[in-house]
C-alpha cells in the first residue's frame, strides 16, 4: 500500500472519514468484478481543479462515463488555457458589493475564492468553438456539446494557450480516451449562452447542437449495452442535474419503455455537503432512491457528507493506489 492510501487506512476510522474508506473500497471491488462506473460532476469541480486527480482516473480506466454540467465541461478547458490569469481571493467572505463590482470591472467572475478571467478564459475558447459550430452548421452536421469540445481539443486548436500541464486536464484526458459524456442542461453554461447569442443573430441554427433529450436517448442505449454482468455504478459528486438526469435512465427504461429486465444501478456513492431537509433531493439519503426505482434494496450505498473538493481527490488517490 502506498503513501496516501496508507495514511487513509491508518487515520480514517470513524464518521465521514470511515464512510470515505468504505465507499472507496466498494468502488475498487466493483471495478475488480468487471463493473462499469459513471462519475457525475456538479458544482464547480473543474474550477476546483479536480482534473489533477480525475484525469488520471480516466487514463487508468477507473471511470467509464461522465455526466457533468455545462460549467464543468467548459471550466476545465478554461483552466487549461488561462490558469495563470486566474485570481485567488482568500478573504472572499469579507468582500463588499463594491469589491465585487471592481472584480467585474477588471474582467473577473468569482466562484467562491477563485476568480475566472473572462477575456483569457471565455474568449480564447469562444473563437475556436465558434468555428467548430459554424462548420457543422454550414455542412448540416449535428453534434453533442462535448463532441464539439473534443474536436477542438484533439485538433490542438488551443495548444498555444496551454498554461498548465495538459495531463491535469480531465477533458483532454477524456477526449484522448474517447470517454462517453452526457452533459444535461448544457444551455445553462457560458458556452450555452454564447451559442444562444449566435442563434439569436441567426448565424447558427439551434438544431446544430444535439439536445438533452438526445443525450437521454443515447444514454438509454449505452446503459442497456453496459449494464450486463456486474452492472454500472454511480459515483455522484455534488447534487443537481449532473446526477439527477442520468440516474433516471433506469426507471425510464423499465417503467416508461417497459423493459422490466433493466438492472438497477449496482453501486451508489454521493459526496455532498447538502444536508437532509424537507424536499431537498440533493440532500436526500440514498435509501430514498430505492422508492424511485433507481437503486435496488441490495445496492451498496454510501454518502460522504463533506466537501467534495477534499473528499474526491482522496478517494481517487485510494482507488488509484497512490
Amino acid at each position: 500500500m502506498t503513501t496516501i492510501s496508507n495514511f487513509i487506512e491508518k487515520n480514517f476510522l470513524h464518521f465521514n472519514a470511515a464512510a470515505l474508506v468504505d465507499a472507496a473500497k466498494a468502488y475498487k471491488a466493483h471495478l475488480a468484478d468487471n463493473g462499469k462506473m459513471m462519475i457525475t460532476l456538479a458544482g464547480a469541480m473543474s474550477t476546483a481543479e479536480l482534473g489533477i486527480s480525475l484525469a488520471e482516473m480516466i487514463r487508468q480506466d477507473k471511470v467509464d462515463i461522465i455526466s457533468c454540467t455545462g460549467a464543468n465541461l467548459e471550466e476545465d478547458i478554461m483552466n487549461l488555457v488561462a490558469h495563470n490569469h486566474y485570481k485567488r481571493v482568500p478573504n472572499y467572505r469579507d468582500l463588499s458589493p463594491e469589491d465585487e463590482w471592481q472584480l467585474l470591472e477588471n474582467g473577473f467572475n468569482r466562484v467562491t475564492d477563485t476568480c475566472i478571467p473572462e477575456e483569457e478564459a471565455f474568449r480564447r475558447i469562444q473563437k475556436h468553438i465558434f468555428q467548430r459550430w459554424k462548420k457543422a452548421n454550414d455542412s448540416g452536421e449535428r453534434y453533442f456539446p462535448h463532441e464539439f469540445m473534443y474536436q477542438m481539443l484533439l485538433a490542438g486548436d488551443l495548444e498555444e494557450y496551454y498554461e498548465i500541464d495538459p495531463k491535469n486536464s480531465w477533458m483532454l484526458a477524456a477526449a484522448e480516451k474517447g470517454l462517453p459524456i452526457v452533459c444535461p442542461g448544457w444551455e445553462d453554461s457560458t458556452m450555452g449562452n454564447i451559442f444562444a447569442s449566435y442563434c439569436i443573430k441567426q448565424e447558427i441554427k439551434p438544431t446544430t447542437m444535439k439536445s438533452g433529450i438526445e443525450y437521454m436517448m443515447w444514454l438509454a442505449n449505452w446503459y442497456t449495452e453496459n449494464s450486463t454482468g456486474k452492472g454500472v455504478g454511480f459515483f455522484q459528486i455534488g447534487g443537481g442535474i449532473a446526477g439527477d438526469f442520468p440516474i433516471c435512465v433506469v426507471p425510464m427504461l423499465y417503467q416508461d419503455l417497459e423493459r422490466e429486465d433493466t438492472p438497477f444501478w449496482s453501486y451508489f456513492c454521493q459526496i455532498s455537503d447538502s444536508t437532509t431537509s424537507y424536499g431537498s433531493y440533493s440532500g436526500a439519503v440514498p435509501n430514498e432512491k430505492i422508492t424511485w426505482g433507481k437503486l435496488d434494496k441490495n445496492t451498496p450505498r454510501f454518502i460522504v457528507e463533506s466537501d467534495a473538493s477534499i473528499v474526491a481527490p482522496l478517494m481517487f488517490a485510494y482507488i488509484l493506489e497512490q
